[in-house]
């Protein structure tokens, strides 16, 4: 998940200022996700931006971890927590690849519009099936943009070596799904809310 910093840093205050795109979708999913949780559970969350969805989701649980690349991200997600008044959450700079976390450390993992973003999106997989404990649950939310906006694949690598835009991969939902299994995870649940939207993933760790 090697995305250098210098982009979302650049990107955090116009990240953090923009309305979410289908509030009701993402009131669904954060329903779906919470119907998983007990309040002794611990979350990992990767590619956390701002926060936004840690803060919701850490008073239902035990605690939330959550790491992003962008400190700027960072610093504006540790603001909205303490005005939140949320204490059971930390977030810190890192990557799930190459973090110190021991194997069936976690009850949940979420990747909330970052597995489009990744150069080694199975690597990454593979980390959150073996950090998750038996019978953990991994959560996803991804953008297809073989099935959205196929183009992007074409001129993301000179957007990138510009600056303009960061790593973006080229799959549909099939290969999502694909991706997704491989490790061991069964798929619980899959849902598309309209057509070309993100693609909201559950999928369990075996017991």
């Amino acid at each position: 998940m090697a995305e250098p910093s210098a982009f979302w840093d650049r990107m955090a205050d116009r990240y953090a200022a923009q309305p979410i795109s289908d509030e009701q979708a993402y009131r669904t999913k954060l329903a779906k996700t919470q119907s998983h949780f007990t309040p002794d559970m611990d979350v990992f969350e990767f590619g956390c931006g701002t926060g936004g969805t840690a803060i919701i989701h850490a008073p239902h649980v035990r605690s939330v971890r959550a790491v992003d690349f962008s400190e700027r991200m960072l610093e504006k997600a540790r603001i909205r927590a303490a005005q939140a008044g949320v204490d059971n959450v930390t977030f810190e700079k890192g990557d799930i690849t190459t973090m110190a976390i021991a194997p069936a450390s976690y009850d949940v993992v979420l990747a909330m519009s970052v597995l489009h973003l990744l150069q080694d999106r199975q690597a990454v997989i593979q980390r959150v099936f073996d950090i998750l404990k038996p019978g953990g649950i991994f959560v996803s939310s991804t953008v297809c943009i073989a099935e959205t906006a196929r183009w992007l694949g074409y001129i993301a690598p000179l957007g990138r070596a510009l600056g303009l835009l960061p790593v973006l991969t080229v799959m549909d939902r099939d290969q999502l799904r694909q991706d997704i299994t491989r490790p061991g995870f069964t798929i619980e649940h899959d849902w598309r809310p309209k057509p070309r939207a993100a693609v909201f993933i559950i999928a369990r760790k075996p017991d």
